[in-house]
């Protein structure tokens, strides 16, 4: 199998399956030609507990996708979610010494706001600008090549633990894969299922996985909020294995196939079968008590979130309504809950805009991956030649760094 420079991997490791897409890009669009998914065990709530078992998930879905995609993945882009996930905003504020605005003004302007005293264990994610205010004049999105006297910034910083980001890495390393970036989960989401009259509008996108759930809330094409709840699907099936008194597995199967999260909407003469656990025999119960089960957790995890929209003040930025994505999100009646909690118009996301195995990955539980071949592909231009410390290759990265510094000298 060959290498390929026009190819993107997004990499998503979540707490029940780990997804790789294979993106090619090209002139007119990026087009999904590989997928491969397994399912994870080695995780919990988004933070990698067992090193070994990860690894092995996350060969297995590699290989599969490099053979769907019939080309050798060396690079990936992958994401990072978890409680340990927080965002803040911050501003900061420089002269201009010269008749304009230069991009070293705005680079200038943004290392003034992310100078914020961040602790020991934590490390910067992501830097993401909301907008500048050039001279008192807000709202501007590029002020380069702009007159003025004062440059000020408003930036949104994502800090995650210094721990969880390097197992991600680590474990990244022993599957035998590069990482260029890791990039949070709900941003990369955003990428591949919002559209941009939405990021304008305002929108909060909910990415309900398997551990977690990730909230991102956009305005005016920027990120303004972010927040990640340490409840997700997983609670859902836990509940549903205690409450029929049954074993996991079939708790999943049995949530995926006859879940609903509206318990008026089921029919009350429908019924299901429930294995019992260890040989027991199995019972028939009806299938409302499905829905008394997940309708109660649903409403909490909702709220929680709504409680966080209002903590930060963000209740009236997203007037375009709520955009629910990632694997839970396919449960029947979660958007008639969603609508009810926070009395916003609510869709489930797909990825769109793509070509390729587009039919394939058109699921709210890969627009993760998708989101990371779009967020990888917008980016690997500016950040092909960067090298992190976290990095195995460190020092051959910086050997050869200052061998080219000293051919252009000599």
């Amino acid at each position: 199998m060959q290498r390929r420079e026009d190819i993107v991997v997004g990499l998503d490791i979540g707490t029940t399956k780990i997804c790789a897409v294979v993106g090619e890009v090209s002139g007119d669009g990026i087009s999904i030609i590989g997928i491969g998914t397994h399912p994870s065990i080695g995780l919990r709530k988004g933070v990698v507990v067992n090193i070994e078992t990860t690894v092995e998930s996350i060969k297995k879905a590699v290989e599969e996708a490099e053979l769907m995609a019939g080309c050798e993945i060396s690079s990936v882009y992958t994401g990072i979610a978890g409680g340990h996930i927080t965002g803040f905003n911050s501003r900061g504020i420089v002269a201009i010494k010269g008749p304009e605005i230069t991009p070293q003004d705005v680079e200038r302007v943004i290392d003034a706001a992310r100078a914020v005293a961040i602790p020991m264990d934590r490390e910067v994610i992501h830097v993401l600008p909301q907008e500048y205010i050039v001279d008192d004049q807000p709202g501007i999105q590029n002020p380069v090549g702009m007159s003025a006297v004062r440059l000020e910034a408003k930036i949104h910083i994502v800090t995650g633990a210094v721990t969880s980001a390097h197992n991600i890495v680590k474990c990244a390393n022993r599957a035998g894969l590069d990482v260029c970036d890791i990039v949070l989960e709900s941003l990369a989401s955003g990428e591949a299922v919002l559209s941009e009259e939405e990021k304008q509008l305002g929108t909060a996108l909910l990415d309900l996985g398997g551990g977690t759930t990730d909230l991102a809330i956009f305005s005016g094409k920027n990120i303004k909020h972010t927040f990640v709840l340490a409840l997700g699907g997983d609670n859902l099936t836990n509940d549903i294995a205690i409450g029929l008194r049954c074993p996991h597995p079939e708790a999943e199967k049995m949530k995926k196939r006859y879940g609903n999260c509206v318990a008026k909407n089921i029919q009350a003469d429908e019924a299901i079968e429930v294995p019992g656990v260890s040989g027991r025999e199995a019972r028939k119960l009806p299938r409302q008590i499905l829905g008394e089960i997940l309708e109660p957790r649903m409403e909490e995890i909702f709220s929680l979130v709504n409680r966080e929209i209002y903590r930060a003040g963000m209740e009236n930025m997203v007037p375009s309504g709520m955009v629910l994505t990632g694997g839970t999100a396919l449960l029947e009646g979660v958007t008639e809950i969603a609508e009810s909690v926070f009395s916003l118009p609510t869709r489930i996301g797909t990825p769109q805009g793509l070509r390729g195995l587009a039919d394939v990955v058109n699921n709210p539980m890969y627009a993760t991956g998708v989101g990371l071949v779009l967020y990888g592909a917008r980016h690997q231009q500016t950040e092909k030649k960067k090298f992190r410390i976290r990095d195995r290759h460190i020092f051959n990265r910086l050997m050869n760094r200052m061998k080219r510094w000293f051919k252009d000298v000599i």
